[in-house]
């Protein structure tokens, strides 16, 4: 099992450094309840994989899993064998045909499954799925012995319509009574407005008869009570019981314990409230207008049956006024309180109850409420409630911190909420679980009976087969633990004889145990050679493949390997980006000035232009400088050992796109989803206007060019980062590795709306060619331009300083106190003159003024620059600015006030007396330095107390100019 496939690429690289952690004992829970355990006593065990659409798992006490797809498979896994069988395939449909005869994927096929809670005895499976030639979906029971299905009985149907998309819900679970709860989907055509279309023949987009129709199934949670005979029983307290007055009994069907259903998806219980949980799929509209609001998922709660609103509401009842398909016009909103539904469509009661409360909801955008969930697709799944009480002699129960917590899942979003309730079972707060962790796609989560979690992750392509779906058992170890391995070579290769050093160095016990360190090295079919230290020469003088794999052990036994290749035969190229000026930030209106240079033993030196032997043709070259807005990682952007090809030039593209939620509908050649990357290259090549288009797109989301299929909004994304994203789907079909020279000068663009606070990335890379049977190695070289406005936050080194929030999404601003100092590291200072510091002393704030030095290397080091900070004198109100005070403002500085001692001669100017309107910088003139230098801040005050404050700093800016 190879952790690193199912976390992002950031965690991955990481993990390609040794930070993998395994299982030893499971014996020894030494967590205390009220602490959150360490991530790294958790190990996601791949279990199942290859599957096929999967849809739904249940576990049994000896480890058997039996996953269905939605095709119809039933499969068991193993584990003795540790394999995946074909038990049965059910008979099921998997398309939507309208009125006009066209065939489409559907949503439904097989959606639900079960086990009976006295599995162990009656042999039953319950199973919820599409019938394959009538209108319907059924729930059936099955016995399964000897791995065989049989004996089926039907016991429920939902009528359904076939054609339009779509939702079926298929989510099971059942309470300590023996009753069942089903979830089942809205079957309802989707659009933007309210789905009330009351048209003649348009039924199928009325929702009004479906969710909202207590006299239909569709858009419900279910609650029956299973027989011995495979028939049901309706047990007391749902929505519509049996008792209900006989004029209106026709109207309602007491198997609802719930309505107002868009798609509940999967569904828990509560063990010890009896509540129950499950994700609710919202819809798609992006932002609020007058024929709705915009759309919201929802986890939700339901500590009674209940109305959930749909179709009127949605969200913390955000009401979607009834829409008038024949005027085109949006009417009145219901009210939620006295719930009226006169749809020409409804065969039920008139008169609803009033709308329940949603319990945790969320947009496209960021969420203020619930601003942990994050951004972009959404897709609300659910998942269970933990008690330790629920399971009898788990090997291993996760620990006692999340006791009663609702640990929550979203497929399109892949994180993990571990969600907290107070006494009363209100909604207290949320955090991560495993942040480092994100399954892809995960369409059902439970816990199994040994107290693991397990996640279904139902992989990146829609309505096919994908090569990352699986089963993932989460273990939690609360005992010894694995090493960390770090495995690392001095260099790639090169040509014979050469020596390189293995190198240890990062692998660590997070137990603080003693390690023993090996090192086998060999090639394939070769006798290995073993080393026992840690950080040992080995020579090479064979041409061939090796592989360098270090173990390390602890004394209690455990161990854990990394492997590093080594190839003997080929000296792996050189290449450098070289910069004229400043090589640690960019400067948006000055063009960057570059040189690629690539030389190889084999291959030769790169060329002008044209490449005769022995040289290096600048087209093999693949060159890129890209801007990346706020925030981006670069840790994915790496070539390693993968050859360079045409996509190379487009790394801060892709990565863009893995940490986004792209592969969920598009691939780069299949269509998924939606259209593949190509089919939108060949699209709109040569319509120059299609990159704004498609950046608008990307943010705002549509629909209407490739089908009904609603691309989602994406509000949280940057233009440049949407820009990336188009400029490489765009170029997707092209085979040309670089559009930019190998040397030249580029004229820098910041993206129209970015903050222009991103990073810049120039990268080159080569493959050289292979040296007859020993492989191509590949290089690169990257320097990565930071913004030449830093954050106190990023500062790498601090002391005697507090960072805090400044409110209202305005940042973070350093507290300073005497003596303290923060520090960047390796700062290129060539042609940096001043900085400009955003700083201030507030009266209110305690702050008493003080002095900042610059100093290189050390908090001690060179002193090239200083300026003093004077806490600022409250401003009469409705005041104008004193000509004095301008004039300080502008750049002649006063002499030291009270609450500072006096200060050596500063260096620019100090901070006004008054309290400006908008914060005015302190531009530091910087002594002439070049290269590159460690650069630290230290605030001094001798007079101030140790609890004092002297300033606060919000930012700084190194800057080529000095005003």
């Amino acid at each position: 099992m190879n952790y690193k496939d199912y976390l992002p690429k950031p965690l991955s690289i990481l993990l390609n450094t040794g930070l993998l952690i395994g299982l030893v004992s499971f014996t020894i829970q030494d967590n205390p309840n009220d602490q959150k355990p360490d991530e790294s006593r958790f190990t996601p065990v791949v279990i199942a994989e290859n599957l096929d659409e999967p849809m739904v798992f249940e576990v049994l006490k000896d480890g058997t899993a039996f996953i269905i797809e939605r095709k119809g498979a039933f499969k068991k896994y193993d584990p003795a064998t540790k394999t995946v069988n074909l038990i049965a395939t059910i008979p099921v449909n998997t398309k939507y045909t309208s009125a006009e005869g066209v065939s489409r994927e559907a949503e439904e096929g097989l959606m639900g499954l079960s086990l009976d809670p006295n599995f162990d005895k009656t042999h039953w499976v319950y199973l919820y799925y599409a019938h394959p030639t009538e209108k319907k979906h059924i729930l059936t029971r099955w016995n399964l012995v000897d791995d065989k299905l049989s004996s089926e009985k039907v016991m429920l149907e939902v009528t359904t319509q076939r054609e339009v998309c779509c939702h079926t819900g298929g989510g099971m679970t059942w309470d300590k009574a023996g009753n069942l709860y089903l979830t089942v989907g809205n079957n309802t055509g989707n659009q933007q407005a309210a789905q009330t279309d009351e048209r003649p023949g348009r039924a199928s987009w009325d929702d009004q008869g479906h969710a909202g129709n207590t006299n239909d199934l569709r858009g419900k949670i279910l609650r029956i009570h299973p027989e011995a005979d495979g028939s049901y029983t309706i047990p007391e307290g749902n929505l519509y019981p049996k008792g209900t007055d006989p004029s209106d009994r026709a109207k309602t069907r007491p198997e609802i314990y719930s309505m107002g259903h868009r798609n509940p998806w999967r569904i828990s219980i509560d063990s010890k409230t009896g509540f129950l949980y499950w994700g609710e799929v919202g819809p798609d509209a992006g932002e609020d207008t007058e024929i709705g609001p915009r759309g919201y998922d929802e986890l939700n709660q339901g500590r009674k049956p209940g109305n959930f609103g749909w179709p009127w509401f949605v969200g913390n009842d955000q009401a979607f006024p009834v829409f008038d398909y024949a005027t085109n016009k949006p009417l009145d909103k219901k009210d939620p309180k006295k719930l009226i539904n006169n749809s020409p469509n409804n065969t039920g009661l008139t008169e609803l109850p009033p709308v329940a409360p949603s319990f945790i909801y969320y947009p496209y955008g960021i969420s203020e409420k619930f601003p942990l969930v994050g951004s972009g697709s959404r897709s609300a799944t659910g998942g269970p409630i933990y008690h330790r009480s629920d399971f009898k002699d788990p090997k291993r129960p996760w620990p006692a911190y999340y006791e009663g917590k609702w640990i929550a899942t979203d497929f399109s979003r892949g994180w993990i909420m571990a969600i907290t309730m107070d006494e009363n079972g209100d909604y207290k707060s949320m955090e991560r679980v495993l942040p480092n962790y994100r399954p892809v796609e995960p369409i059902d989560m439970k816990f199994g009976p040994d107290g693991d979690l397990y996640t279904l992750e139902y992989g990146s392509n829609w309505f096919r087969k994908s090569d990352n779906s699986r089963l993932v058992r989460l273990e939690y170890n609360g005992g010894n633990r694995k090493p960390l391995v770090q495995a690392t070579a001095s260099k790639k290769g090169g040509t014979v004889p050469f020596q390189i050093t293995l190198s240890s160095e990062g692998s660590r016990d997070f137990d603080g145990d003693a390690l023993k360190y090996q090192w086998k090295v060999a090639s394939a079919g070769g006798a290995a050679r073993v080393f026992t230290t840690a950080n040992p020469t080995v020579s090479f003088d064979k041409p061939g493949v090796y592989t360098a794999t270090l173990t390390v052990s602890d004394p209690k036994g455990a161990s854990n390997s990394q492997s590093v290749k080594v190839i003997a035969g080929n000296e792996p190229p050189v290449v450098a980006v070289n910069l004229t000026g400043n090589k640690s930030f960019f400067f948006p209106d000055k063009p960057i000035q570059y040189a690629v240079q690539v030389s190889d033993k084999e291959d030769g030196k790169l060329a002008g232009s044209n490449a005769t032997s022995g040289q290096i043709s600048p087209s093999r070259v693949a060159i890129s400088i890209d801007y990346t807005s706020e925030g981006f990682d670069y840790a994915e952007v790496i070539q390693s050992q993968r050859s360079v090809d045409a996509s190379t030039q487009f790394a801060v593209a892709q990565t863009l796109i893995g940490q986004s939620d792209c592969k969920v509908c598009h691939q780069v050649a299949t269509k998924s989803v939606g259209p593949s990357f190509h089919d939108i290259a060949n699209r709109y090549k040569g319509k120059s206007e299609a990159s704004g288009q498609l950046v608008k797109k990307i943010i705002n989301g549509g629909g209407g060019v490739w089908g009904e299929v609603v691309m989602p909004a994406h509000p949280a994304m940057s233009a440049g980062d949407a820009a990336a994203i188009v400029k490489y789907i765009l170029n997707s079909t092209e085979k040309t590795l670089s559009t930019l020279p190998t040397q030249g000068s580029y004229a820098l663009k910041i993206p129209e709306g970015d903050n222009g606070k991103g990073t810049v990335l120039v990268r080159a890379a080569y493959t050289d060619r292979p040296v007859k049977t020993i492989p191509s190695q590949t290089s690169e070289s990257q320097l990565i331009l930071r913004n030449p406005e830093v954050s106190p936050a990023d500062a790498e080194v601090t002391k005697g300083v507090d960072i805090k929030a400044r409110g209202m999404g305005a940042g973070v601003s350093l507290v300073a106190f005497s003596k303290g100092y923060i520090g960047y590291k390796k700062l290129d200072l060539t042609d940096i003159k001043q900085l400009e510091l955003i700083a201030s002393a507030q009266k209110r704030d305690g702050s008493v003024g003080g002095t900042i030095e610059i100093r290189l290397d050390t908090p001690t080091g060179d002193l090239i620059g200083q300026t003093v900070v004077e806490v600022a004198q409250p401003r009469a109100p409705g005041a104008a600015p004193t000509a004095t005070a301008i004039q300080t403002a502008g750049g002649n500085a006063p002499t030291a006030g009270t609450g500072a001692a006096t200060p050596p001669k500063s260096t620019t100017a100090a901070a006004p007396s008054y309290t400006p309107r908008g914060p005015v910088p302190l531009k530091v003139a910087l002594k002439e330095t070049n290269g590159v230098h460690d650069v630290y801040l230290v605030f001094k005050n001798d007079q101030a107390k140790a609890i004092e404050p002297l300033l606060s700093l919000v930012s700084i800016k190194f800057s080529p100019v000095e005003q």
